[in-house]
């Protein structure tokens, strides 16, 4: 059971030194809980991709401190020696475009996560079906990605977020390409995966059809962000 959720206090990153300095995060604060699916809208150029990335351990802040779950991974420096196995094990990604493996099939690519992890591939397969079931495209299990919709390929690549049962889910622009219908379905999907598995979930997104269903949005300008309450619209 994940009992801290995100929690980022004070977080800076500085790029460049001297006068050509860019201070991309200026002092972000934000907690996400357990369970919690939270929105991250801001214009470009605002920070959004930065703190994504210094979440996500692809890029080190400056300043500031970052917990994980359990784990504070970032105090004034990285506190996790392994960073890789930090994002294989502790972090979901989920992308704008689904990025499946196109010659692996789709349980493949759900399970190769957790096989890189060291877990038998049986039980590796086992874990990835049962995912696809409860994102309802078991039915594709054996089915290549280019044959799959797009609405498909993003399911599969949720599953593929959720395999590890990671803490975190960092989802970047993951209904862009989508309808209003499928859209909303990916949101309803990873609500109901957050709740079920306790994971803390941050959707940065431009997309106006889907920001009603937040309860709680940051607004991020400037490098800074800004906490607001969001509508928490219905899905149905």
């Amino acid at each position: 059971m994940h009992t801290k959720g995100i929690l980022i206090n004070g977080l800076k990153k500085r790029y460049g030194k001297g006068e050509t300095a860019v201070d991309a995060l200026r002092g972000v604060d934000m907690r996400v809980a357990p369970g919690e699916v939270v929105g991250l809208i801001g214009p470009s150029g605002s920070g959004k991709s930065t703190l994504l990335k210094c979440l996500g351990a692809v890029i080190e802040p400056t300043a500031g401190r970052m917990m994980l779950g359990e784990d504070i991974i970032y105090d004034d420096g990285w506190k996790i020696p392994d960073l890789r196995a930090l994002r294989r094990d502790k972090i979901g990604f989920v992308f704008q475009a689904p990025y499946l493996i196109p010659f692996l099939d789709v349980t493949d690519n759900v399970a190769l996560l957790p096989m890189l992890a060291g877990r038998p591939n049986n039980e590796a397969r086992q874990r990835a079906l049962e995912l696809l079931k409860a994102l309802d495209v078991a039915h594709r299990a054996r089915a290549m990605p280019s044959h799959l919709s797009g609405g498909e390929q993003q399911r599969v690549a949720i599953a593929r977020a959720l395999v590890n049962r990671p803490p975190v889910i960092l989802a970047d622009e993951p209904t862009a390409p989508l309808d209003s219908e499928r859209a909303l379905a990916v949101i309803r999907i990873l609500n109901q995966m957050a709740r079920q598995y306790e994971t803390a979930v941050i959707v940065v997104t431009h997309d106006e059809k889907i920001v009603p269903t937040f309860r709680r949005i940051y607004h991020i300008r400037d490098g800074r962000t800004h906490e607001e309450a969001g509508e928490g619209r219905s899905f149905e």
